[in-house]
């Protein structure tokens, strides 16, 4: 009986040697999202790399004294702290009494080597910081100029190594 169950195992720990040393075609690493432009949103297409272009905001960023509050490899979120009264975004998301109000621009890339894709949102956050925190996406253009995005796409391409 020992014997028997002896073997029993043996054939059980072969058949699951033999089975977790198959190889599967599927690709076991995660797809990457396809990048959207959502409403209100700006893009534009690059001739350079995503490493490139992470690194022109960081820099422009810096040089301009824009804090970074993400900075990840196919992403990068500015604030801008916005330190004079608004009417205009009084009026429209109502009052920040409670924190600082911010602009919070979203800039995503992605692409491969020298064809990359970049859309800037940006966002409107109330009360920023506390647990009264608001976010309002802003669609309208004067909020979300097309300007920065064609100033970084020259100094991506100037930095590039496409032809």
């Amino acid at each position: 009986m020992l014997l028997r169950l002896t073997l029993v195992l043996a054939a059980a720990l072969l058949l699951t040697a033999c089975q977790s040393g198959r190889r599967s075609n599927v690709s076991l690493q995660p797809q990457q999202e396809v990048l959207t432009v959502p409403v209100g949103a700006q893009s534009i297409s690059v001739r350079a790399d995503a490493e490139t272009i992470r690194q022109t905001i960081v820099a422009n960023a810096t040089e301009r004294g824009t804090p970074i509050a993400q900075n990840q490899p196919n992403m990068v979120v500015l604030e801008r702290t916005v330190t004079e009264a608004n009417p205009a975004l009084d009026s429209e998301f109502g009052p920040s009494d409670n924190g600082p109000r911010k602009f919070r621009i979203r800039i995503r890339f992605q692409g491969t080597g020298c064809d990359t894709l970049v859309v800037q949102d940006v966002a409107v956050v109330n009360n920023a910081g506390t647990a009264l925190e608001q976010v309002f996406t802003l669609t309208q253009p004067q909020y979300n100029p097309r300007d920065s995005l064609i100033g970084m796409k020259g100094k991506a391409e100037a930095g590039a190594r496409c032809a």
